[in-house]
């Protein structure tokens, strides 16, 4: 066997997945990170240009269009970037042989309306612009049938970097002139840690790669593991980055219905992703929400300190 290093494309450059992709990047690989600035991933000629210069082993899809209430009035942006851009780069894999492709989707595929967590094959009905657009770039790999992809679904992505849920709190509950925060209750899912989300994604790359066989494209759920409401999930970043003093003092959190924070884009009230599938395929057993909060906390005290 060939001692030579593999070659790893994330495209997604700026957004906090990639960036924890290329801190979990295993050994063996070498790895081309790349951005709006670099690839017009709407130009399918610069895709083919890109792929033929990189000849990457894997490809990574971590680029999406991401402002969910945004995309309500943004429509053709949305669909762009998570659906047409998608469409260039299935191509681009479907011209390589060999290439493996692991692309990123969300639980904003489901209307949230069952009550047990959703398997990879349970029926799919967006309820916002975003989340139709996320499902139109599943069909446009699907439709290609390339032998070595893999749709991987996650939800409530946060990072110690970039704009997420975790970073608003923070800078909401240190607000000095605030005294209480009203967070909605009645939605249900599961935060997820992008790190812990990088590294899933390094190792069924890695087992895609290592495949004798071609096993076409299949659909996974990953996120960390149990359940949360974004109310839950607020009240322990507060308690845990007390803890790490990242905040000196508590203030009052209060649980509100959607209805009382109505926003351009609905959301399903339960989206909670059964991850077994995932994990007997590839061996990667989730961490609980709340430890993977805590690592996640400790790293930007660390930084602060």
């Amino acid at each position: 066997m060939s001692n030579m290093p593999r070659k790893a494309l994330i495209l997604g450059r700026n957004g906090q997945l990639a960036r924890e992709l290329q801190r979990t990047v295993p050994e063996g690989f070498d790895v081309t990170v790349l951005g709006r600035a670099e690839i017009d991933l709407l130009d399918m000629a610069q895709v083919a240009d890109t792929f033929g210069t990189v000849e990457p082993d894997l490809v990574i899809n971590a680029a999406a269009y991401t402002a969910v209430d945004q995309a309500e009035t943004d429509r053709e942006a949305a669909f762009a970037l998570n659906a047409t851009a998608v469409a260039n780069i299935a191509d681009a894999v479907n011209g390589r042989d060999g290439t493996a492709l692991v692309h990123v989707s969300t639980d904003f595929v489901f209307d949230g309306k069952k009550s047990s967590p959703y398997t990879a094959n349970d029926s799919t009905n967006p309820l916002s612009v975003y989340g139709e657009s996320k499902l139109a770039g599943e069909f446009e790999i699907l439709t290609r049938n390339l032998p070595e992809a893999l749709i991987l679904r996650t939800s409530w992505v946060y990072a110690s970097h970039g704009n997420n849920f975790v970073k608003t709190m923070l800078r909401l509950m240190a607000d000095p002139a605030r005294d209480q925060l009203s967070v909605v209750a009645d939605q249900i899912g599961t935060p997820t840690w992008a790190y812990s989300l990088a590294k899933s994604i390094w190792q069924a790359g890695i087992s895609r790669l290592n495949s004798e066989e071609a096993r076409g494209t299949e659909i996974f759920n990953w996120t960390d593991a149990g359940v949360a409401s974004w109310y839950d999930f607020a009240v322990a970043v507060q308690e845990l980055a007390l803890q790490r003093g990242l905040l000196t003092r508590k203030i009052a959190i209060n649980p509100i219905p959607h209805t009382a924070y109505p926003t351009p884009a609905a959301r399903p009230t339960f989206s909670v992703l059964d991850k077994s599938t995932f994990a007997q395929a590839y061996g990667v057993q989730p961490v609980h929400w709340r430890e993977q909060l805590g690592s996640m906390l400790q790293e930007l005290a660390t930084e602060v300190n």
